[in-house]
Formats: C-alpha cells, sequence, structure tokens
C-alpha cells in the first residue's frame, strides 16, 4: 500500500479549505495511520471532490461528519482506497525472496516435517501478489506443504484489495513476472491450487493492537511504515517484534528505516532484512 501521489483530473471540483484537510489529515491519521503532509492537499481535493459528486454531498464537512456515523464503515473504507494507491507484483525486490528460499524456509521446513507449527505474514499485502509469491517459493521447497502446519497469512487494512487477493484473479501480464521455475504446468492464467491453498487473507488495521496468539517465523510488510510518521513507525516496528519468533525475520521497504525500542531486537541480517534476536519487548 502507498499513498496515493498523482493528480487526476476530477469534474465538479469542490474547495478544500486549509481546515477540511486538516480535518482529513487527523481522520487519516487517527484511523489508518496514513501521514498526510500539507503538499497532498491537490490531490486529498481531486479525489474527494469525485467521491463527493458520485454521493450528491454538498460539502466536505457534511462527508466527514457522515465517517462517524454508525454506517460510516464503509464509507471510510472507500475513503481509504481514495487516499492509497496499491502498487505490487509478483517477486517485488526478488533479493527477499531470495533470502526467503536460502536462509529462512529450509529450517522452518525441517520444523514442519517434524511436528512444528511454522507461520509466516504479508502484512500489507494489498492485491495479494505479496504473500503467493511467498507461497510458490514455498511450495517448491516443500510441494508437501499443506500437508504440514505451515501457513502463511495476508493481511492488508483496505478491504477492497483483500477482496482482490482472495478472488487470485490476475491479468497475463501480471503472472508473466513470474519467474519461469516458479511457473506451475498447465496452470495457465490463474494459480494454481497448490499455491491458493497455502495462504489466508484478512483485514488488519496496523495500528491497532493485533489479535494473535502466536508468534510468526517470518513478517514482509515492505512499503507500508513509510507512509507512517515516526511515532507511528516505530510503534509498528515494535508490535512486530513482539509478534515474531526468536530467530524470526521481518523484511521491509528499501526506503524504510528501523528506529526506536525494537532496533535494539531487531538485528540486521542483509538488505533492510532484520532477525529478532529476543523473545519480545518488555511492555
Amino acid at each position: 500500500m502507498t499513498i496515493a501521489h498523482s493528480i487526476e483530473p476530477s469534474a465538479g471540483q469542490f474547495i478544500l479549505s486549509d481546515q477540511d484537510f486538516e480535518a482529513v489529515a487527523k481522520f487519516a491519521h487517527k484511523n489508518f495511520g496514513l501521514a498526510l503532509s500539507s503538499s497532498k492537499k491537490p490531490l486529498v481535493s481531486s479525489r474527494l471532490s469525485r467521491r463527493l459528486n458520485r454521493l450528491n454531498v454538498r460539502d466536505f464537512k457534511s462527508y466527514l461528519s457522515n465517517l462517524d456515523t454508525p454506517g460510516g464503515e464503509g464509507e471510510r473504507s472507500e475513503l481509504l482506497s481514495l487516499l492509497t494507491t496499491n502498487v505490487t507484483q509478483f517477486f517485488r525486490e526478488p533479493h527477499h525472496f531470495e533470502t526467503l528460499r536460502e536462509d529462512v524456509l529450509p529450517p522452518l521446513i525441517e520444523k514442519a516435517r517434524s511436528g512444528g507449527r511454522v507461520r509466516l505474514w504479508s502484512a500489507g499485502c494489498s492485491n495479494g501478489q505479496e504473500p503467493y509469491t511467498m507461497a510458490m517459493v514455498l511450495n517448491q521447497l516443500c510441494p508437501d506443504a499443506a500437508r504440514l502446519d505451515i501457513k502463511i497469512l495476508g493481511t492488508d487494512i483496505d478491504p477492497v484489495v483483500v477482496r482482490t487477493a482472495q478472488a487470485a484473479q490476475y491479468p497475463a501480464d501480471e503472472l508473466a513476472q513470474i519467474p519461469a521455475k516458479y511457473r506451475a504446468k498447465g496452470a495457465g492464467d490463474q494459480l494454481p491450487e497448490e499455491i491458493l491453498s497455502l495462504v489466508s487473507f484478512g483485514v488488519l488495521n496496523l495500528i491497532e493492537p493485533f489479535p494473535f496468539k502466536g508468534k510468526f517465523d517470518a513478517i514482509f510488510c515492505r512499503n507500508v511504515a513509510i507512509y507512517f510518521d515516526t511515532p507511528t513507525q516505530q510503534h509498528v516496528w515494535s508490535a512486530f517484534q513482539k509478534s515474531l519468533n526468536p530467530g524470526g525475520y521481518l523484511f521491509i521497504g528499501h526506503s524504510e528505516r528501523m528506529s526506536g525500542p525494537a532496533a535494539t531486537h531487531l538485528q540486521t541480517s542483509g538488505i533492510t532484512t532484520y532477525i529478532n534476536s529476543s523473545a519480545g519487548l518488555s511492555t
């Protein structure tokens, strides 16, 4: 997930005052963790004007007041989709998946074959290409993974992209990004069932408490935290660190930097790759 950055033409442009923009920015930060700088004001005005026209709402103030009503949940999701753009692809930043293949998965597969529990998480999974890529790497190393206690979770704050990920219908040009060695024979323009069966999806807001009881062996969260302010980033890094098993891996985006209390426990292991060196931060 990335904050949208291009201005699109719109019909029936409304005037977004500084006060209204500040209200939108505060709502986005409180509910989604997004940090909207003043430079995003033209974009927000353009996109929300389209939405107000479609809803036949007279002004931004009326629109914002509706978001906090009991029936405003659906529109809050629409607002999130308007403020963000999902940019992803299969095998994006391929060195992370080489690390997954060479360093992370072999001991985890051995653990699973000995009856152990293995969990991988794509946090901010967007349209699903990242967790399905993880599943392809896993499936090639361990074709019997579906019979073991190995599961991959994909989550995103946006329910629209989560539904897209669950549908797993991708254009041929996106599927063509998959390296030949990972393509299933006879799969055509669809991902094979042995890949789909390894992944489950859910909606999750990273700035809220995680609902998981168990811990993860690897977490991918790339190009999400860069759009948070520093305190929110550090909150998320700490939450991830607490959610990792000792020795578990965290993969982040190339424009993101580890900081705050979690940095003491997440030790660098390659480019934007970290290993959890302890069982959890104290609270």
